[in-house]
């Protein structure tokens, strides 16, 4: 299980990474975990389609830009969701400033806008900030 040296071993959970150190310290033995957070996914012209569009699970798209306040402030929570969604939905993000083709197909216009996808379309739109119990809740109608 632990390798020659006791260093490092990765342990994947939930596709959230976390390190386990061993560490032996006079006489006494303890592990020390440090978890790796993962952030929501990055979608682009190129991924949005199969991604998105074509997806079997559910999706939420976060259409935010770095110098919009209020997309900072739920930037957090939608990585939260990423990793609290793991293989029911995909949880993923458009930067309107890098991806203006695909806010334009969505007609985003306000900023932070969340749209809700299911089997490729649209089911359901928040613009502005939301809870994130507000999100689980849409999320898990959806699955």
């Amino acid at each position: 299980m632990w390798s020659n040296n006791y260093t490092k071993k990765n342990v994947i959970f939930d596709e959230t990474i976390f390190s386990k150190k061993l560490i032996i310290n006079e006489k006494k033995i303890r592990f020390v975990y440090q978890i790796k957070f993962i952030m929501a996914k990055e979608f682009t012209t190129e991924n949005f389609d199969e991604e998105v569009i074509n997806s079997k699970l559910p999706v939420l798209v976060d259409f935010w830009a770095e110098w919009c306040g209020p997309c900072r402030m739920i930037s957090p929570l939608i990585d939260e969701l990423h990793a609290d969604f793991v293989n029911r939905a995909i949880v993923g993000k458009v930067n309107v400033d890098s991806e203006s083709d695909i806010s334009a197909r969505y007609g985003i216009t306000s900023i932070p806008t969340l749209l809700f996808f299911k089997d490729g379309e649209i089911v359901d739109k928040h613009v502005g900030s939301a809870s994130k119990s507000q999100l689980e809740d849409k999320l898990n109608s959806l699955i």
